[in-house]
């Protein structure tokens, strides 16, 4: 039977950061393979669960042209539509000049952009060479920054690619600065179809030379996004990239499974004394009212064991 307890936190290590921010990307990342189309009010009222929840990065909707992600759509009505609350960041997703143009016009202070460290997935995903990639964004990056805006650079297929297979930690590096000296002031490394291993992580991280940039974006197909996390803590990252009761994929990697779920997170976190700000029976209640609507149960392990 499983205990339907709150760990017990202990004392707060050496090796580990004292507190974290979770990158909420469940109404983003989270929805945007879904199959059938989430009603804008759904996704209205998922923000605001979250936020209730404790949340302070909630990653809302992406710019991408309808026609490559349909689920998302309906982004500028989203926004238009959202309670934005003091204290709580709603960064969007945008690919290029046009998605700017958006996302200025709805009023957004933070906005990402997602790369490729790999030639395959720069083709799939952006229909773009691996160094062309570069060439798009840079204009995207200065005019945001010149906006005031702040800017997030996803790094995609970090650990391996579903085409290419392992991927050098030399070129990731090399693709990650290039996003950085163009501005961006945070890189999510991405384990887009779940590969990775803590020793890779570890050795990632290491190569970079400083963490201080640095976040992780970990999918959980080889039941390993926990162990990478807790790797990349110990390496001294400090914002974990989440997704409320393990929603998400990617529709231009068909092995990509579910993100980390926000709740296997703070459960974790809990029992590390790692502070993070988030009421888990709080998440715990929204996942599965989400999944309600989904219908189907939240792969999430705590939700599950949590709510039956």
């Amino acid at each position: 039977m499983v205990a339907k307890g709150l760990p017990d936190t202990v004392a707060s290590r050496a090796d580990l950061p004292a507190e974290i921010t979770i990158w909420e990307v469940g109404p983003r990342d989270g929805l945007q393979n879904e199959k059938s189309v989430v009603d804008v009010d759904v996704k209205l009222e998922f923000i605001s669960r979250l936020a209730d929840a404790g949340l302070t990065t909630i990653e809302a909707t992406s710019f991408v042209h309808p026609k490559w992600v349909p689920q998302l759509a309906d982004a500028t009505e989203l926004l238009a539509g959202m309670t934005r609350r003091d204290g709580v960041r709603y960064p969007v997703l945008v690919p290029n000049d046009r998605g700017l143009d958006r996302a200025l016009e709805a009023g957004v202070g933070h906005i990402a952009i997602f790369a490729s460290a790999t030639e395959s997935f720069a083709r799939k995903n952006l229909n773009r060479t691996f160094d062309s990639q570069f060439e798009m964004f840079e204009p995207v990056v200065t005019r945001a920054r010149a906006e005031g805006l702040e800017v997030r650079g996803y790094l995609s297929m970090c650990f391996g690619d579903q085409w290419e297979g392992p991927v050098p930690r030399t070129q990731v590096v090399a693709a990650g600065k290039r996003l950085l000296d163009m501005g961006c002031s945070q890189l999510s490394l991405g384990d887009t179809i779940g590969v990775a291993t803590p020793g890779l992580v570890e050795a990632l991280i290491a190569d970079f030379g400083s963490p201080d940039q640095l976040a992780v974006h970990f999918h959980d197909t080889y039941g390993q996004a926990l162990s990478n996390t807790l790797a990349a803590l110990r390496c001294g990252v400090s914002t974990v990239d989440s997704s409320a009761g393990g929603l998400g994929g990617c529709p231009y990697a068909e092995s990509a499974t579910g993100n980390l779920a926000t709740e296997d997170l703070v459960w974790m976190l809990d029992g590390l004394g790692v502070a993070h700000g988030a009421d888990l029976t709080k998440l715990v209640e929204t996942s599965a009212w989400m999944a309600d609507r989904l219908g189907r149960p939240s792969p999430s392990r705590v939700v599950q064991a949590l709510r039956g």
